[in-house]
């Protein structure tokens, strides 16, 4: 596996990284809220959890300003 040559500045500035993160957060706090508290719906977070991975699958194709190639 070769990374690209500017991966760093593709991890810090794009969205479709962005995103993935949150969606990962997200999935985390849908496993852990249940501990602690129980008056969110069910199913909430992993709804939200799944509108950023699918916001992150879409921008991975749009082009970015700021990101050089």
């Amino acid at each position: 596996m070769t990374l690209i040559p500017n991966w760093r500045e593709v991890l810090k500035w794009a969205w479709s990284i962005r995103l993935a993160a949150l969606a990962a957060v997200l999935s985390g706090v849908e496993i852990a809220l249940p501990l602690f508290a129980e008056s969110f719906p069910r199913g909430a977070f992993a709804g939200l959890s799944f509108l950023a991975t699918v916001g992150a699958f879409i921008a991975r194709f749009v082009a970015q300003q700021g990101i050089t190639k």
